[in-house]
C-alpha cells in the first residue's frame, strides 16, 4: 500500500476522524491548562509547579517530555527501514537515563531552585555563567523546537491526505503545513503562558498515557498477527525488506564496512560511537529534562521520577521493536519509503494495515489510523510545550532576574517576563520552522543533543563534583560545547557535500562525522578545565556547602 490514507470513503473518514479526535485532545488539554492557570500564582508555581507532583505524576510527565515525535515516528522508521541498526536509537536513548539518574536528578534537585544555571550560578559569578546557561538552553532548546514542528507540518499534511496538487480547505500542501506550524506554535504558547509547569506537566501526562496505550495496542496486534511468535515477525520483516539476513545484523546503516576503502570504513565506525555517545550523554544535559526535577518536593521523589521514566520510557523503546518490525514486515520498505524517504510514517501506515486487519476493510483502517494520528499529535504538541517552558524559564529567571536586574525583582515581574519570552521564542520558532521545512529532522534532534552533551554537560558535573570548579570553567566549558558542536556540524556531509545534505548542491564539508559527539563532547570537558586552572577564583566554602546541600538536600528550596 503506497498511500498514509485509505482511498474514497475511507480516506476522508480518516481525515474526519483524525480532525475530531485532535480537537477533542486539544480541547480537553485548554481545560486542563486553564484549570492550572487558577493553581499557578507565584513564580514556585509557573516554573516548577509548586513542587507538588508526585514521583509516579513526575515520572509520567518526564515519560511524556522525553517520548518526542522523534522516538515515536522515527525510530520505528528506522527501525522498519534499516532493522537491526535502528533499535541503537532506543538503546540509547534508554541508557541515557541511566547517566541522568546515577549523576544528576538527585544532585540537581536538592541544590537548585527553577533551572540548570542555579546549580552551575551557585558557588561562581552570576552574571557570566546565568548568560552562559541562558544562551545553551535556548540553543537547544530552539533546534528541538524546529525538529518538533517542522515534524507537526508534514505529519499533518500526511495525515490529511494534502499531496502536491491537492487542496484541503482551500489550502495547497504548502500552505497547510505553514498553517499547521504556526497552529501547534500558537498552542504551546497558550499551554505555557497560561497554565505554566502545572498545566505543561498534566497535558505530558495525558499525552504519556496516550502514547503508551496506542503503541501496546499497535504491539498486541502485530504479535496477534503472528501468533505471537517473534521468530516469524522477524523472518517475515526481513524477507519483505528486500535486504535478507543483513536487515537482522548490525551495519545496514551504521559503521557499515566499504570494501577497498580503510579510511571510509574507520570513519563510518566513529560516526557510529560518536552517535551513541551523543545519546547516551546528552539526556544529563537537555534543558526541558532537567527541570522537571525541581517539580518534586523532595529528592526521593526525584529518584523515584526518574525509576518511573525509565520504566515508562523503557517499556516503550521495546515496543518500538514491534512497531518497527512490524512496519517492515506488513507495510514494507518500498511502500513506507515511498510516502516518506526517512519512514517517519512507519508507525501510521502500519496502523492503517492494522486496523484493515483487525477491524475490516477501509473504515478499519481509517479508524486506528486516525487514532495513532491523534496520538502523534498529542506527542509533538506536549514535547514543544515543555521546551517553550524551558527556555522561557532560563531567559526570565536566569538572564532577566539575575543578569539584568542582578536579583532585585519581584515574583510577579519575574513570571510575566516568562510569559512574554514564551510568546517571543514561540514567535522566533513558527518563524523559523516556516523556513525550515526542507531540513532534515533527525540532524536537528542530533544536534540538540551533542550540543546538550558537549556544553551544559561539563559544566553541570564538574560544579557538582569538581572542589576548584570556577566561573572561568563554567563559562569556557558551556561555550566551548556549544560552539565546537555546532561548528563541526556545519562543516560535516549533513549540511552540504552528500545527496542528504541540507545543501546538496553545495559543498563546503571536511569534518567525515555525521555527528559532532566524539570531539566536541570531550572538548568541552576539556575547555572548563583549561578555564577553571588559568583563573585563580577558588571558594572551597562555597562548595562545601553545595556538597551538603547537593547530597542531604538541606536549604533546598
Amino acid at each position: 500500500m503506497n498511500t498514509v490514507l485509505a482511498v474514497e470513503a475511507g480516506g476522508g473518514t480518516a481525515r474526519n476522524l483524525t480532525i475530531t479526535l485532535f480537537l477533542v485532545f486539544v480541547a480537553v488539554t485548554l481545560a486542563i491548562t486553564i484549570w492550572a492557570s487558577r493553581q499557578t500564582k507565584t513564580a514556585t508555581d509557573f516554573y516548577a509547579g509548586g513542587r507538588s507532583f508526585s514521583g509516579f505524576q513526575n515520572g509520567m510527565a518526564i515519560g511524556g517530555d522525553y517520548m518526542s515525535a522523534a522516538s515515536f515516528l522515527g525510530i520505528a522508521g528506522i527501525i522498519a527501514l534499516y532493522g537491526y541498526d535502528g533499535f541503537l536509537y532506543s538503546i540509547g536513548f534508554l541508557v541515557a537515563w541511566l547517566v541522568a539518574l546515577l549523576l544528576v536528578a538527585e544532585l540537581l534537585r536538592n541544590s537548585g531552585r527553577y533551572t540548570m544555571a542555579d546549580v552551575l550560578a551557585f558557588r561562581m559569578r552570576q552574571r557570566p555563567v546565568r548568560t552562559a546557561a541562558a544562551v545553551s538552553t535556548i540553543t537547544v532548546s530552539i533546534f528541538y523546537l524546529l525538529a518538533q514542528m517542522v515534524g507537526a507540518g508534514a505529519l499533518v499534511a500526511l495525515l490529511l491526505g494534502i499531496k502536491p496538487g491537492t487542496t484541503f480547505l482551500g489550502m495547497d500542501a504548502d500552505t497547510a503545513k505553514i498553517a499547521t506550524i504556526i497552529m501547534v506554535g500558537a498552542l504551546m504558547i497558550i499551554y505555557v503562558t497560561v497554565g505554566g509547569m502545572k498545566g505543561t506537566t498534566y497535558v505530558q501526562i495525558v499525552k504519556a498515557f496516550l502514547l503508551m496505550t496506542g503503541a501496546l495496542v499497535m504491539t498486541v496486534l502485530v504479535l496477534a498477527k503472528y501468533n505471537f511468535n517473534l521468530s516469524a515477525l522477524l523472518g517475515d520483516a526481513a524477507a519483505t525488506s528486500g535486504k535478507g539476513s543483513a536487515f537482522l545484523e548490525p551495519g545496514l546503516r551504521y559503521g557499515v564496512e566499504v570494501a577497498g576503502n580503510s579510511t571510509q570504513t574507520f570513519y563510518n565506525k566513529m560516526d557510529l560511537l560518536s552517535l551513541g555517545i551523543a545519546l547516551v550523554l546528552g539526556t544529563a544535559g537537555l534543558p526541558h529534562i532537567l527541570i522537571r526535577f525541581y517539580t518534586v518536593p523532595t529528592a526521593k521523589a526525584a529518584r523515584k521520577s526518574v525509576l518511573w521514566a525509565i520504566g515508562i520510557i523503557g517499556t516503550f523503546y521495546l515496543l518500538t521493536l514491534a512497531l518497527g518490525f512490524g512496519a517492515a514486515a506488513l507495510v514494507g520498505g518500498k511502500a513506507i519509503v515511498a510516502q516518506d524517504k526517512a519512514g517517519n510514517t512507519a508507525a501510521p501506515q502500519l496502523a492503517e494495515e492494522l486496523g484493515k486487519t483487525f477491524l475490516g476493510g477501509n473504515l478499519g483502517g481509517a479508524t486506528l489510523l486516525a487514532i495513532i494520528a491523534a496520538v502523534a499529535f498529542a506527542t509533538i504538541l506536549a514535547v514543544v510545550a515543555g521546551l517553550t517552558l524551558a527556555s522561557s524559564s532560563s531567559l526570565a529567571h536566569d538572564f532577566y532576574a539575575n543578569v539584568i536586574k542582578k536579583g532585585q525583582t519581584s515574583e510577579r515581574q519575574e513570571v510575566r517576563v516568562a510569559r512574554i519570552s514564551a510568546l517571543v521564542i514561540g514567535a522566533v520558532s513558527i518563524a523559523l520552522s516556516i523556513y525550515a521545512q526542507s531540513l532534515n529532522v533527525a540532524f536537528l534532534v542530533a544536534l540538540a543533543f551533542a550540543v546538550a552533551a558537549s556544553g551544559n554537560l561539563p559544566a553541570i558535573l564538574y560544579s557538582l563534583f569538581w572542589k576548584r570548579f570556577n566561573t572561568s570553567g563554567a563559562v569556557w566549558a558551556i561555550y566551548g560545547g556549544l560552539i565546537s558542536a555546532v561548528f563541526l556540524v556545519f562543516f560535516s556531509p549533513v549540511v552540504s557535500g552528500a545527496p542528504t545534505s541540507m545543501f546538496p548542491e553545495h559543498d563546503w564539508q571536511w569534518f567525515p562525522l555525521s555527528n559532532p559527539g566524539l570531539l566536541s563532547i570531550p572538548f568541552g570537558f576539556l575547555c572548563g578545565w583549561i578555564g577553571t586552572v588559568i583563573s585563580k577564583e577558588h571558594d572551597e566554602d562555597k562548595y562545601a556547602e553545595l556538597e551538603v546541600r547537593a547530597l542531604t538536600g538541606a536549604g533546598a528550596h
